[in-house]
């Protein structure tokens, strides 16, 4: 069976997003996402499942992870308890053993997504410790003497905010992908995807506004894709229109501003910029 991704259709998925997903599945590679967070590198792995008709597995990575946990844990306190306990498990260590998520995707019958989601967030030594797994493609268990074999290569997708560089030798294993921030047009397909019907003046009065506050020097936190999507709900829910949100002069805080700036130091800008306009009447 081939597998190419097309996008779905509560995806946009650019050209060149759409042409690295099908280098990296072809070249039986990890796909390396990184981009700004909220620009769908997350969804991007649930859409290729459902774009393929593929299960999707998630590893989340966080900053305490270690790649061991991703093939499995041995859990030898527990065992020792048990010992002492009289428990008939303790003579089978494989009660012990608690499969990772590496080992959920190698061992299963059909094809799948793997997806390590933000794998910067972890120590810096974690890609590297994942290097000979994801060449081979297999692992060792050292307490019950098996190698665990990939029955199936899975569609690997692995996501980075870019918080700290990998290393050369992950990234020389990788298909690699950065995603752009959407501009005006794409970014119109993607809110009529998740808003239909949403009245063309409010769309592109509301997405203007949406550039301007991006493109404001010392903004500490841009807004992204996820975030100009819930203001939108938010205008929609308060059956705003076109009129409404139009702002007093480019500088003034827009309407339900919570929802785009998420930190005082953007909205004190926002206030200071409103405030000098004023005074410059």
């Amino acid at each position: 069976m081939t597998h190419r991704f097309e996008g779905t259709s509560t995806y946009v998925a650019t050209d060149d997003l759409t042409i690295a997903v099908n280098a990296a599945v072809a070249l039986e590679r990890p796909l390396l996402v990184k981009g700004e967070p909220g620009t769908g590198k997350t969804e991007l792995a649930k859409q290729i499942a459902d774009g393929l008709g593929l299960r999707m597995i998630e590893w989340n990575i966080k900053s305490t992870t270690k790649a061991q946990q991703g093939l499995y844990e041995y859990d030898a306190v527990s065992r020792l308890r048990d010992s002492q306990l009289g428990d008939e498990r303790v003579h089978d260590v494989k009660n012990y053993i608690k499969k990772g998520k590496l080992w959920e995707a190698f061992d299963t019958d059909e094809k799948v997504v793997l997806l390590i989601d933000e794998i910067d967030k972890a120590d810096i030594e974690f890609p590297n410790d994942l290097l000979q797994e994801l060449d081979k493609m297999e692992f060792h268990v050292y307490e019950t003497g098996e190698t665990i074999k990939a029955k199936q290569r899975p569609i690997m997708i692995i996501t980075s905010n870019n918080e700290k560089e990998l290393p050369d030798a992950f990234l020389r294993r990788c298909f690699f992908h950065y995603i752009r921030f959407p501009d005006h047009d794409t970014m119109k397909k993607i809110v009529e995807v998740h808003h239909p019907g949403i009245k063309p003046a409010l769309l592109t009065t509301a997405l203007t506004q949406f550039y301007e506050i991006r493109d404001t020097a010392g903004l500490k936190k841009k807004p992204s894709t996820s975030e100009v999507l819930d203001w939108l709900k938010l205008l929609l829910a308060e059956d705003l229109d076109a009129e409404d949100i139009r702002r007093d002069g480019v500088d003034a805080l827009p309407k339900l501003h919570g929802a785009l700036l998420k930190n005082e130091q953007d909205v004190h800008l926002f206030e200071r910029l409103a405030f000098m306009a004023r005074s410059r009447r």
